[in-house]
């Protein structure tokens, strides 16, 4: 007799009922310390120790729970009893490391509060500023996190980890005849998410792959224009005149471009270009200062490189500009561009392939993001591009979620780290239950 395999969701149902049984004598227990509240942050966004059940009930932890599911971002909160398990000058710093997932962490300690957060996630002011800002004397827990939480989202970058929608954020087991119901739930929906899931997934890998696809024609096409630089400079380090500062200038602008190149080959997502960019304009730095050498000129200042087209080189001067339909703006360029403006001409602007048909790049859409950021940097872009295309793109929640974030494109809130952290930014202290500070905690930082 032929036995019929097992469907995806009789599985699903067989594998729920059996674990969530398994688990029912122990129900009663209590789960405390580092260990259990990390396991349990790894699937949900809140965790509540069952020794601080009375500083937040069921309902208010599931509805912070779904205000941070809803926004998708990769925020975690943990409310914990004073004890020698969670030492106040290092809880933070422990449960970060114990859960081993980039994000925001809230940590509600006894009566104190403090956060931490991964700098390309959140900034250390921000993290400082709303902490600040939700220490107030006597504020219950459910006032303070909803608090902490509404004023952190709009900040926070990336995406929700992945391990959300395998299970949920409570720290407390039911009773078996919760357990049962919520085994017949899953065992219904679980064929459902996965296949939300698989499809989320398989539909974003295509955009990534679409939109590295784009980046890759203009990125070949920035590292044969370099490649070409190093052939017109024609230098020999063993020409008459050659020194050894030439010669280092030299090396270090071959190692760019072979970096440049190692780093496109293996790319795979679209923020990996940023790493290309930055080879390509810290070698362009390395030939403008080896020229200078040559002709016995001042070395030139490190500046960004010509907004207008970054294959121009390093820039000269900041000059006013306008695109259309948007404000004036200093904006890096190189001499030719800034001689263009000076007699009313459009600078020659890098073009790159749009449905529309050629476009600068900042009227492009926002796989152009992680280029740009590579030359140009996270803190200056934003000032660069208000108002253009690409500006706005950069801007909004679903770049952050589809391109990385941070640094425009080199960062992704919610990815698995594990101790490979910046310690310094969860540096525990600081849980005084009042005004800021407290232990000389630094919440964060870039």
């Amino acid at each position: 007799m032929r036995i019929r395999p097992f469907t995806l969701l009789s599985a699903l149902a067989g594998l729920a009922l059996f674990l969530l049984l398994a688990l029912a004598p122990g129900a009663g227990a209590k789960a405390t310390g580092i260990s259990d509240a990390a396991a349990a942050l790894k699937q949900g966004p809140v965790y509540v120790d069952p020794g601080a059940r009375a500083q937040l009930s069921e309902a208010d932890e599931q509805a912070l729970e779904q205000k941070i599911e809803a926004a998708d971002k990769p925020v975690f909160i943990a409310v914990l009893p004073q004890s020698p398990a969670f030492p106040a000058d290092s809880v933070l710093r422990d449960l970060r490391t114990a859960t081993g997932i980039t994000g925001l962490y809230g940590i509600r300690l006894g009566d104190g509060f403090n956060a931490g957060a991964d700098r390309t996630v959140m900034p250390a002011n921000a993290v400082q500023n709303v902490v600040a800002g939700v220490k107030t004397p006597g504020a219950d827990a459910a006032t303070q996190l909803n608090n902490f939480v509404d004023q952190s989202l709009p900040t926070v970058r990336g995406a929700a980890p992945a391990s959300w929608s395998s299970g949920s954020g409570s720290g407390t087991v039911g009773n078996p005849a919760e357990l049962i119901a919520l085994a017949a739930v899953l065992a219904a929906g679980g064929a459902g998410a996965y296949a939300v899931v698989r499809r989320n997934r398989r539909r974003r890998a295509e955009e990534e792959r679409a939109a590295l696809e784009k980046l890759r024609v203009v990125v070949d096409e920035d590292i044969t224009a370099y490649g070409e630089e190093l052939d017109r400079l024609d230098f020999h380090p063993s020409e008459r005149g050659a020194d050894d500062a030439m010669r280092a200038d030299y090396e270090r602008a071959l190692d760019s471009y072979d970096e440049a190149k190692s780093a496109m080959a293996s790319a795979q997502h679209p923020h990996d270009v940023r790493q290309v960019t930055e080879a390509l304009e810290a070698g362009r730095y390395s030939l403008a200062v080896l020229a200078a050498r040559r002709e016995g000129a001042p070395l030139p200042e490190r500046r960004a490189p010509c907004f207008f087209d970054p294959r121009h080189g390093p820039s000269t001067a900041d000059r006013t500009w306008m695109p259309a339909g948007g404000a004036a703006r200093e904006v890096p360029v190189c001499a030719a561009d800034a001689a263009r403006l000076a007699d009313g001409k459009d600078p020659l602007a890098r073009q790159v392939d749009t449905e529309s048909g050629p476009r600068p790049y900042w009227e492009a859409g926002p796989a152009y993001g992680p280029w740009a950021g590579g030359y140009f940097g996270g803190g200056l872009l934003p000032g660069l591009l208000v108002g253009t295309l690409l500006g706005s793109a950069l801007s909004t929640p679903a770049y952050a979620a589809e391109y990385g974030g941070g640094d425009f494109g080199d960062f992704s809130g919610g990815d698995v780290s594990g101790g490979d952290f910046n310690a310094s930014d969860f540096g525990g202290g600081g849980f005084d239950g009042g005004g800021f500070g407290g232990g000389g905690f630094d919440g964060g930082g870039f």
